[in-house]
């Protein structure tokens, strides 16, 4: 039986923006093809486009989950209203790297280790037959099949750095979704009518601004995201038709983060509007009798997608490292939904150990160094290709 949480339309949706973009950019010789054919030119940021491929792949793959069905092994009362099915949705990574997870440990141990990273009693026998007791580092049930070795329950920590993949993506893109609406449609009727209602719309973001993030994050999540789904177990009761997860803890943070980060974006989109309005082609369509609505969706709006584009990477950033800081603090998501701001929030706790156990915290900083940075290069290419300045120069 399938199951959908909230976040995962998130990542079908972008999936599906991307397919069309794609599309709509080899195909012909329009606006977006010019943009392709030169971002085909900078090798790096085609480097840094597989890498984010790569990222979304992860993210799609622990999208797409189901629960198996239990067979009734002689309980045939159990079975009498339907079928029965399991309390876990696994997703098609989960499956996966079924290896992965089955192969736990007792506790911690380092990469590619053959050996327990912690001494403990054992029983040894000398060569005169006499038994022992030493202490010594226990060997593995699984040695040097752990790239990034385990953390203290013994799970493999390549695996929880997977997991957290889906996490930093749809934080990334979800939260953008909800910033780019609100920026767009406040900071266009600023930046075009000015007077009382570009006073009004300074009021609200102001205000919004001024009101710390953390705290306005904090009360939200108690109100709205106490009771949503963190991960591990679901419950009948959580589903819609037997298959939707409306309470997505997830979801709330992302719905949050969004109203909490359309300002600065909104800001930027009303003083272009402002030298956009201005223009020759935009006061001849107002001349012309073209209705203001028109005028802002046929010419500011296709105007402004650049900065919109350009800000939907960067931002993107900046989000995944947000939610690293929140999970760390403890109002991200739940502990059984992969983070890796939990990942980093466990590995604290020992890096006071001696000797430290460092890889918990490495393995999260590796993968979020690999998200951050090419979502960045990546980001830069792209102003690059939007600018015609550029594009003309390198012709």
């Amino acid at each position: 039986m399938p199951v959908i949480l909230a976040t995962d339309i998130i990542i079908y949706l972008v999936f599906l923006v991307i397919i069309a973009g794609i599309v709509l950019a080899r195909g012909g010789d329009g606006y977006l093809n010019q943009i392709w054919q030169h971002l085909k030119k900078n090798r790096l940021a085609m480097v840094c486009m597989v890498i984010l491929i790569l990222y979304g792949l992860v993210a799609l793959g622990d999208s797409i989950r189901w629960r198996d069905r239990i067979e009734p092994n002689g309980d045939a009362a159990a079975h009498a209203n339907g079928p029965v099915y399991s309390a876990n949705a696994r997703s098609i990574l989960d499956r996966a790297l079924a290896g992965l997870r089955e192969k736990d440990e007792k506790t911690f141990s380092a990469p590619l280790a053959t050996k327990l990273f912690v001494k403990e009693t054992l029983e040894k026998t000398t060569p005169d037959g006499t038994v022992i007791a030493v202490r010594d580092y226990p060997p593995l049930k699984y040695p040097g099949t752990h790239l990034l070795g385990t953390d203290k329950v013994g799970g493999d920590v390549l695996l929880a750095a997977l997991k957290g993949v889906r996490t930093g993506v749809v934080i990334g893109t979800g939260t953008t979704i909800i910033i780019i609406p609100f920026a767009i449609l406040f900071g266009v009727l600023a930046g075009y009518f000015g007077g009382r209602v570009d006073d009004l719309i300074q009021y609200v973001y102001t205000t919004l601004s001024s009101i710390p993030g953390v705290l306005l994050i904090v009360a939200f999540m108690l109100i709205f995201g106490a009771e949503g789904y963190q991960g591990g177990v679901i419950k009948e009761t959580d589903l819609w038709f037997g298959l939707f997860v409306p309470s997505d803890r997830l979801f709330w943070l992302c719905v949050i983060m969004g109203i909490t980060s359309w300002t600065d974006l909104c800001r930027l989109i009303r003083g272009e509007t402002m030298k956009l309005r201005e223009l020759e082609y935009v006061q001849a369509a107002k001349a012309f009798g073209v209705s203001n609505i028109m005028t802002m969706l046929r010419h500011i709006i296709p105007n402004l997608m650049h900065l919109v584009l350009i800000t939907f990477i960067l931002q993107f950033s900046g989000l995944v490292l947000a939610e690293a800081v929140l999970s760390y603090i403890g109002i991200g998501v739940g502990p059984q939904m992969g983070s890796w701001g939990n990942m980093i929030n466990t590995a604290r706790l020992e890096l006071s150990r001696e000797p430290v156990v460092w890889w918990s915290l490495v393995g999260a900083f590796i993968f979020i160094f690999g998200l951050v940075l090419p979502a960045n290069i990546f980001g830069d290419a792209i102003r690059d290709a939007l600018d015609p300045k550029l594009r003309l120069g390198r012709k």
